[in-house]
């Protein structure tokens, strides 16, 4: 049965993943820090709410990944306002979003699909980070990478909203 949490989850993703994916594209710096603060601000939301569901519902590790990207996301957050070159650092949190991806694809709660796109994102967002420790130059616009992960993220989220707001059989 779907709960009003479930809803306000789905809106929070739906939000995270739309502004998040905009921000990447625009060229404007206080507009992409806007796009990002809303992104960051409803996905620490969604997935504190996916934490809360997952651990009543038992799956530990579901719970952990969601609360896992809950502080990626966090840190994130905490480096945007300082712009894109400034930011680099704490964007190795995206290295939380892989661990998270990782921790809740491991079980087999949603379908196949949604866990190979998370499972794609999450090694794109590794080696993204493994670059930087290394002293790329990578912004978190830089393309291919990290650009490439965010349309699989992105989908992942699609296919957590779908599940949050399927039918009941």
């Amino acid at each position: 049965m779907r709960t009003t949490s479930d809803t306000v989850t789905a809106i929070g993703l739906a939000i995270g993943g739309a502004f998040g994916l905009a921000g990447t594209f625009v060229t404007s710096a206080p507009m992409r820090e806007t796009l990002w603060a809303i992104d960051g601000v409803a996905l620490v939301m969604a997935t504190a709410l996916l934490t809360m569901k997952y651990q009543r519902l038992g799956n530990d590790c579901i719970a952990a990944g969601f609360l896992t990207f809950l502080a990626g996301e966090s840190l994130l957050m905490a480096g945007n306002a300082a712009g894109l070159e400034a930011s680099v650092p704490s964007y190795v949190g995206i290295s939380l979003w892989a661990a998270a991806l990782v921790l809740i694809g491991a079980a087999n709660t949603f379908a196949l699909w949604m866990r190979l796109t998370g499972l794609i994102a999450a090694i794109l967002f590794v080696v993204t980070v493994a670059m930087v420790l290394w002293g790329a130059p990578l912004l978190p616009t830089s393309a291919p990478l990290p650009a490439a992960g965010y349309p699989c993220l992105v989908l992942t989220f699609a296919g957590w909203i779908w599940t949050l707001l399927k039918s009941p059989r």
